[in-house]
């Protein structure tokens, strides 16, 4: 049989996604991700399958509680409680109902449980109280997730911060456009402090992303993301903020693009306002 146990590294690289790793232990992680092929396939695989969970999660808590589940519920015997041990107590007055009064509390609580009933009864059955997220919805929350989890990591590696120097052009264009299957053009956002420093690929909700990388002369890094996304609507642009990253997202003919910054640059939606109109 296969051994499932998981390699250190595994174990690791699991804390480091959940976020239980030391300041010290999650840099060091962060920089071997960025440095070692290995490393990151064992990380994009975990990612992969914490997404698969999910899902499978999200299924099950659809499924309707069994029958018989909630009978043995109902039928199930309240534990005994131990009888206190004898104390002197003073004389109080005792406030003990009489049968007729039982049975006036009794039915009062009945017509008050019953009108309660009837008015829950009366709600509209069609208007859900919390509509789960649809599909799109959760594809572009895990995608947005893992757009901020990757420039955390390589905005911070100058060495690695692309695969491809923006010298490249060429080459740039045809290894994105046939991966993550979107035609761009190089947007100039010389106007806005930002010089082009090359491209890389990466993945996001189980799908291969375009990143064009920009610097400006503070070092800040700002990355021009795009996948695929057919069936998704058109919309204007949406801004999240993860900790201390940024993004502004919007969706154009089957496309989900997304301008990623630090979250103090407060020019970003004026760059993808460009952006989406140079792209």
């Amino acid at each position: 049989m296969q051994d499932m146990k998981k390699t250190p590294l595994e174990v690791r690289l699991s804390a480091f996604m959940d976020g239980e790793t030391s300041r010290e232990e999650k840099e060091e992680l962060e920089k071997l991700i960025a440095s070692d092929a290995d490393a990151r396939r064992i990380f994009d695989e975990l990612k992969h399958g914490s997404d698969v969970g999910r899902k499978a999660f999200d299924e099950v808590l659809k499924e309707p509680v069994p029958l018989a589940l909630v009978r043995s519920i109902k039928s199930a015997q309240p534990p005994k409680t131990r009888e206190p041990s004898p104390r002197i107590t003073r004389h109080s007055l005792k406030l003990a109902p009489t049968g007729k009064q039982s049975l006036a509390a009794a039915l009062i609580l009945f017509a008050v449980g019953g009108g309660i009933g009837y008015l829950f009864g009366m709600q509209p059955a069609d208007v859900p109280a919390s509509p789960p997220p649809t599909p799109s919805q959760l594809m572009t929350r895990n995608w947005l997730d893992d757009i901020a989890a990757y420039h955390r990591i390589y905005a911070r590696q100058p060495q690695h911060m692309v695969e491809l120097q923006a010298s490249q052009l060429d080459e740039i264009t045809k290894w994105l456009a046939s991966t993550a299957g979107v035609k761009f053009n190089f947007p100039d956002l010389a106007a806005d402090g930002l010089v082009f420093q090359g491209a890389r690929m990466s993945i996001a909700a189980g799908k291969p992303v375009g990143q064009l990388i920009y610097k400006n002369l503070d070092g800040d890094v700002v990355a021009i993301c795009f996948t695929k996304t057919d069936g998704i609507a058109d919309d204007d642009f949406s801004e999240t903020i993860k900790d201390d990253i940024s993004i502004v997202s919007w969706h154009r003919n089957g496309t989900t693009y997304a301008i990623v910054g630090p979250s103090s640059n407060a020019m970003l939606d004026q760059i993808a306002n460009r952006v989406s109109s140079e792209i």
